[in-house]
């Protein structure tokens, strides 16, 4: 198991009000990939729980590395059958920073940046939302490229799946 140092990480938690029995303890590494952008897209999760990990990737012809980031998490969340205590590590910013503090100011604001757009991939912030709302989830940051072993890993996942995608070999 990696340790990620505090010069590498922030982390916040949202804590699901819903009352359950004891949560497993997870951790999902989590990234996006686009070869250009846009383009064709990948995503990929590592779950790692109870000694064992699972990976999930996936991707599309068409997309943002935005949105392959956005789908990477969600699908790490969505792939848990009950609620869990989950330390999510994402390499990226806009997650990050998306759930953390942009999210509850785009919903008081009808969905709308502080300047009055539209919020871009707001059918993906939704379905974060709601793929999180039954975990207590920490977000954690990571240096992307750094070497970080997990994050290195899922990278390579959601690049293998953007090539498919770029050649027609769906995954």
């Amino acid at each position: 198991m990696s340790t990620i140092s505090s010069s590498t990480a922030t982390a916040a938690t949202t804590t699901s009000t819903a009352t359950t029995t004891p949560a497993q303890a997870v951790q999902a590494f989590t990234d996006g990939a686009c070869l250009g952008n846009p383009g064709p897209g990948g995503w990929a999760a590592l779950l790692r729980y109870g000694g064992r990990e699972r990976e999930l990737s996936g991707g599309e012809p068409d997309t943002t590395n935005n949105r392959m980031e956005l789908l990477a998490a969600i699908s790490a969340l969505e792939g848990l059958s009950r609620p869990c205590q989950i330390d999510l590590y994402t390499d990226s910013r806009y997650v990050q920073q998306g759930i953390q503090s942009w999210l509850p100011r785009w919903r008081s604001n009808g969905w709308r940046t502080s300047d009055g757009k539209p919020v871009k991939n707001q059918d993906l912030w939704q379905r974060l939302s709601a793929a999180a709302q039954p975990h207590s989830v920490r977000w954690h940051w990571v240096r992307g490229h750094s070497g970080h072993i997990e994050n290195e890993r899922v990278d390579e996942l959601a690049r293998v799946a953007a090539q498919q995608w770029r050649s027609g070999a769906r995954p």
